[in-house]
């Protein structure tokens, strides 16, 4: 092993299998080989499949174990860690096949070398590389606070160490609240600098109710937490997907989880999906990109290979190839980025963060949003149902709700990359994406009273580099819903932006999204409560909040939804309303100072939530019922309630969460640091826009 050799170590209990179907393992760097021995890796090739594609079964420990009585089997040893040694070299691939035994009878842990690991970063985007001066640029974006010290470390595990680990949370800290624990004791010392003395509230029926039935939700793999099914309706005989961990869905439930000091299951989450993120998945003969995060996953347990009655647990991962439409779910890997952040910021165990496959993680995540095409803006360019809006509903173009959350993932992975000479040029690279995003949705975005106006009265067909309607959008797309709708003081983000298109629907979740991660300016972020308070009964109605404000209707609803019986006006994504989106309108109040408008919401759906027995949304124009086909409790329903009631107690948790203002990007411009000798910038004129 070479100079350049990095170690880490594996905090994750190991997996028992996942099933995957892939070409090859060149982006590992590794070429994989059977041992006539007790192997690490178990490969089960079909040599009546094609060469192409192969089905791969991966054992992550030979210590195997096997119930006589129930005939499954489990194949992985819970008190093991892994320690892995990875060569930095990335894309030389070099074959291996060696032996891996576990004593149990031995003090010290086992130790798993793996020669290479992951692809060549830098060869899956051409935007990271050679766009950005590097010695103007660097110097002001990697220069202070973004250096993390890389991981050292001090000492190899032995099995009596985590046998005391295991002690020093005592039982005394847990209440136990009809069959479900929560932690009191992680309370106690929030505000000790501020205050000496935290009285503690009493739980509510509701959500001692609530804690029961998310703690009925989790899914179990090899005997440890992963996450949580999307329902969990006894009555329901047609699940669907609705029994498969979303990674969208388990974020409240993560947060609701981190605030009541619970990890373990947050952890095992992040590091099981973060498996599951590079392999090839195929769906007609084309595999999408390599960094691309699964919708969801489920733990199944099929026959062992080999054995008579035995069975194992595998973990499936759905990266859209079985979803409706079969659309790629882009904020999945977003979400899991800015989830990651979460779990460092409220734990303390920035570790996790610092381990080379999480960091690996991170980049290809980003290396698949950041890749060059032939798009002209800074916005992500999806389809329709990329997002929580999974089916079609005209979003597809650069939906508002997919660039916060790019924006957000982009801010929260600069806090995390550890800087060297293999991160900077994309750290430099994500910079320059933060800068331009903030100003198109700022400047292009926005709309209140004088903007509207300011359209009403656009010439169109202009053709300059100083044009003023930059899109070519018609004076006559504003809908006639709009000009009564929107207050005096606030407006709001748009929900799209095209050429000669503009969509003026209201999103709930990407505005609430943009005040999080201070996508929009201070003024902007205070319109969009503004416009919330002012709209409450057509926002909130009987039950927070519509996902989308006005529903398509009649020929505009057969035309762009294209008659989706699901998708009806007023229910589901078209204007239905979605308990779940509670956190997040927590959250920016806290962040914006009107806790009590997001105490208000809550208070109004506690009324009903558990006697309508925790819905997925409501329906008509009010949210007065429950929707026609929504499942009952489902569970991003209840950590959705459950983590703004922890918010609102523990709003220094919730800082932890939100992002504030980079003021440094607002001054930057690449423009300046091109070397084409272009000059000219098109923010100058809307400079005093986006530095309020």
């Amino acid at each position: 092993m070479n100079s350049s050799s990095c170690i880490g170590i594996s905090t994750m209990k190991p997996c028992c299998r996942i099933i995957i179907s892939y070409r090859s393992f060149s982006h590992l760097g590794v070429s994989l080989s059977r041992s006539n021995n007790n192997s690490v890796i178990h490969t089960n090739l079909s040599k009546s499949h094609p060469k192409s594609v192969y089905n791969h079964e991966f054992h992550c420990c030979n210590n195997r174990s096997w119930s006589q009585d129930t005939g499954h089997k489990c194949i992985v040893n819970l008190d093991r860690r892994g320690f892995n040694v990875c060569d930095w070299n990335w894309g030389h691939a070099r074959g291996f096949s060696s032996g891996f035994l576990v004593d149990k009878g031995s003090s010290s842990r086992g130790v798993l070398v793996i020669p290479k690991v992951a692809s060549d970063i830098r060869n899956h985007s051409t935007s990271v590389e050679g766009h950005v001066n590097s010695k103007g640029f660097e110097s002001i974006y990697i220069q202070g606070g973004l250096n993390v010290k890389p991981l050292v470390i001090e000492k190899i595990e032995t099995e009596s160490d985590v046998a005391k680990e295991g002690k020093e949370e005592t039982s005394s800290n847990r209440v136990e609240i009809n069959g479900s624990e929560v932690n009191t004791n992680f309370f106690k010392g929030l505000n000790e600098s501020t205050t000496p003395k935290v009285v503690e509230r009493e739980v509510s029926k509701i959500e001692k109710e609530a804690w029961q039935l998310l703690r009925g939700t989790i899914v179990n793999y090899c005997g440890n937490p992963v996450g949580t099914v999307a329902a969990n309706d006894p009555a329901d005989r047609q699940p669907l997907n609705y029994d498969q961990v979303f990674i969208r869905d388990f974020v409240p439930s993560a947060l609701a989880f981190l605030l009541n000091g619970e990890m373990e299951i947050v952890k095992n989450f992040l590091l099981h999906t973060l498996q599951l993120q590079s392999w090839e998945k195929t769906v007609d003969c084309y595999s999408p990109g390599q960094g691309l995060m699964p919708a969801s996953f489920k733990v199944k347990t099929v026959p062992l290979d080999g054995s008579d009655g035995g069975f194992e647990e595998v973990l499936d991962p759905d990266f859209g190839e079985s979803a409706i439409g079969r659309v790629a779910p882009v904020d999945s890997g977003l979400w899991w980025i800015i989830l990651l952040r979460a779990y460092g910021k409220i734990t303390g165990d920035y570790a996790l963060q610092e381990r080379v496959d999480v960091q690996t993680g991170i980049r290809l995540g980003l290396n698949l949003c950041l890749s060059d095409g032939f798009d002209m803006f800074p916005t992500l360019l999806v389809t329709d149902g990329s997002c929580m809006i999974d089916r079609r509903m005209g979003i597809h173009g650069h939906p508002l709700e997919i660039q916060a959350l790019f924006y957000s993932a982009l801010r929260c992975a600069r806090e995390m990359l550890i800087v060297n000479d293999e991160t900077k040029n994309l750290v430099a690279a994500i910079n320059n994406r933060l800068s331009a995003l903030s100003f198109h949705i700022r400047e292009y975005y926005w709309v209140d009273m004088r903007k509207i106006n300011e359209i009403y009265r656009y010439n169109t067909e202009e053709y300059s580099t100083d044009a003023v309607n930059k899109f070519n959008i018609y004076p006559d797309q504003i809908p006639s819903w709009l000009v009564d709708w929107i207050p005096e003081e606030g407006g709001y983000l748009i929900g799209n932006l095209q050429p000669a298109h503009m969509d003026f629907r209201f999103f709930t979740l990407g505005n609430l999204w943009a005040i999080v991660s201070s996508l929009g300016t201070s003024k902007q972020n205070e319109g969009i409560l503004n416009l919330i308070e002012a709209r409450w009964d057509d926002l909130m109605g009987h039950m927070p909040l519509k996902i989308c404000y006005p529903a398509l209707e009649y020929e505009e609803w057969r035309i762009i939804t294209g008659s989706d019986p699901k998708n009806t006006p007023w229910s589901y994504h078209n204007g239905g309303s979605w308990p779940t989106l509670l956190w997040q309108f927590t959250l920016a109040c806290i962040k914006m100072g009107k806790p009590e408008l997001a105490q208000k919401a809550v208070a109004l759906a506690e009324t009903r939530l558990s006697m309508d027995q925790w819905p997925e949304y409501y329906d008509t124009r009010s949210g007065r019922f429950i929707g026609k086909q929504s499942r009952l409790f489902q569970t991003w329903t209840i950590s959705g309630f459950l983590t703004s009631k922890m918010l609102l107690e523990n709003p220094d948790k919730a800082s932890l969460l939100f992002l504030e203002e980079d003021y440094e990007l607002l001054e930057i411009c690449v423009c300046a640091l091109s070397k084409t000798g272009r000059k000219k910038c098109s923010r100058f004129a809307a400079r005093s826009q986006i530095l309020v």
